[in-house]
């Protein structure tokens, strides 16, 4: 590990009006993310930049990442909010350096096979041209039948060394969104032609692994109630989840329903809680628990009255 990453704090990287590394994870991609990602590679120089950034920015106030095919695109990208630094281009120093010299922030990809302290020393040379706005982003690697492979664990350890934001790159499929956010990433980054229908499925498994796995620290009202909106969403989800598992253990039981009820199991059950939530105790935690199981009860009896179960 180099000496500049090693000293640094954990902090956390504006791109626009968007900050990773603080807060909720972020999703970076097509229609409907938080960020828009242009990718220029995929034009192979035949786009002139600006007029790429400018489609775009025709469409789209929010955040604009630019990944550029040579340094020829520099220049053209001013209206960009970070540059990404792609993973075949990661050893490209002069082009990391002519990027870093942009002042904006930049995502920088790993490179196929890069180790930890290659990837972490890139992130060193934007520091050396007085740009210390980085944020990493695991690539992984790219198979016909494997699709995408990310290596999460290094990812972790990106992050935990560098003490910078970590991108996760889905490609076009989301499969992995939800492992990613549990291993950190502070953001997922998807390709510029990912579906709406993707975008969807990486924004759920932010809102709801996230609310599980990122403890928050909302300066204001507005951020405070985003952060409640998405701990009520994965809320609900175990909810539902647990109606569910009443209900199997209902058809189970020799005495169903309410009559059934183990009420010294139920005991135990709020007291192993508040273990896990001692600010709102065993007290607090018995009638909320007694709502979650009379309304799992009552769902599972309706099922059966109507035939479902």
């Amino acid at each position: 590990m180099s000496l500049l990453t090693a000293h640094l704090e954990r902090g956390a990287v504006k791109l626009g009006t968007l900050t990773v590394g603080a807060g909720p994870a972020v999703v970076v991609g097509g229609p409907g993310a938080d960020a828009r990602w242009v990718n220029l590679r995929d034009h192979h120089g035949r786009v002139p930049a600006a007029e790429a950034v400018a489609a775009v920015r025709a469409e789209w106030a929010g955040p604009i990442l630019v990944e550029p095919f040579s340094t020829a695109d520099l220049p053209e990208i001013g209206g960009a909010d970070g540059v990404v630094v792609g993973a075949a281009w990661m050893q490209d120093f002069q082009l990391v350096r002519a990027v870093a010299r942009l002042g904006l922030p930049v995502i920088v990809q790993r490179g196929p096979a890069a180790t930890l302290e290659e990837w972490l020393a890139i992130a060193d040379y934007c520091v050396a041209e007085g740009n210390d706005q980085v944020v990493l982003c695991e690539s992984g690697s790219r198979t016909h039948l494997a699709g995408v492979t990310l290596d999460l664990a290094l990812m972790r350890a990106a992050r935990e060394k560098s003490g910078r934001p970590v991108l996760a790159d889905l490609g076009e499929d989301p499969a992995l969104a939800a492992a990613a956010v549990a291993a950190g990433a502070d953001g997922l980054l998807l390709a510029p032609g990912a579906g709406e229908r993707a975008v969807l499925a990486a924004q759920e498994a932010v809102k709801i692994v996230g609310a599980l796995t990122r403890r928050e620290t909302p300066d204001s009202v507005l951020a405070a109630r985003g952060a409640v909106d998405r701990v009520d969403a994965a809320l609900a989800v175990l909810l539902e989840r647990r109606a569910e598992l009443a209900g199997a253990i209902q058809r189970l039981k020799p005495v169903g329903g309410f009559a059934g009820r183990d009420m010294d199991r139920e005991r135990r059950l709020v007291t192993e809680m508040a273990r896990r939530a001692p600010g709102l105790g065993e007290v607090r935690l018995a009638p909320i628990m007694n709502a979650v199981i009379e309304a799992g009860l009552h769902l599972a009896e309706e099922r059966r009255a109507s035939g479902q179960d």
